[in-house]
């Protein structure tokens, strides 16, 4: 069975909207665009490749996609992301779109939870979903998603699109990996840790 991960830029305040420039995401009057531009140094870029490297296949939302395919063509060969990217199989989850334009890339029509999951079911490396807010929160809420890695970039936004939405399950979470950029980005992966737990704090409790 293969694990899904999602990938995600997220601000302090979980903002995920339009993190790599000012017209990539204006939905809601968003104007906060490329929020994590001046981030990004050989360090986080080198992280960004080594994971991208660990994909078997993406799977993404249109948007998402649209942006990628409209970029990612036109990276030079030697590029390590780009080459990656390119050349691996995807997968596109879309109601609006009828026909795909980047090599190797297929569309997921029909229940796309149910889609997912067959695709899980399958053999080979991870499938990597990059940004896809709305995509991520299908994931979320049928607890498709096996891995969450985090890049939460030192900024605040206070309006735009969170990571997690209406429709997030309750779960619990195993910290796995952390690491820091020279910018201060903090890197995090999460792997599902099962369900939630409850209890109560206090000094009658005996948990204080």
């Amino acid at each position: 069975m293969r694990k899904l991960m999602v990938t995600t830029f997220v601000s302090l305040d979980g903002v995920m909207q339009g993190p790599g420039g000012p017209d990539e995401d204006t939905d809601g009057g968003f104007e906060h665009g490329g929020w994590s531009v001046s981030y990004f140094d050989e360090q986080l870029i080198g992280l960004m490749t080594d994971l991208t490297r660990r994909a078997g296949a993406l799977l993404l939302g249109r948007k998402t996609y649209d942006i990628f395919a409209a970029t990612w063509p036109l990276a030079e060969a030697d590029d390590p992301i780009g080459s990656k990217l390119n050349s691996m199989p995807k997968y596109v989850a879309s109601r609006t779109l009828d026909t795909l334009s980047w090599q190797n890339s297929t569309l997921l029509t029909g229940d796309v939870a149910k889609a997912v999951g067959e695709l899980k079911q399958g053999e080979g490396d991870e499938i990597q979903v990059h940004g896809s807010g709305g995509l991520v929160q299908t994931l979320l809420e049928h607890d498709l998603v096996d891995e969450l890695h985090l890049l939460v970039f030192p900024v605040l936004l206070g309006s735009g699109k969170r990571l997690f939405g209406e429709g997030t399950i309750p779960a619990a979470l195993k910290l796995v990996n952390i690491t820091t950029s020279g910018r201060g980005v903090v890197v995090s992966t999460y792997a599902r840790d099962g369900k939630l737990e409850y209890g109560a704090m206090g000094p009658e409790t005996g948990n204080w």
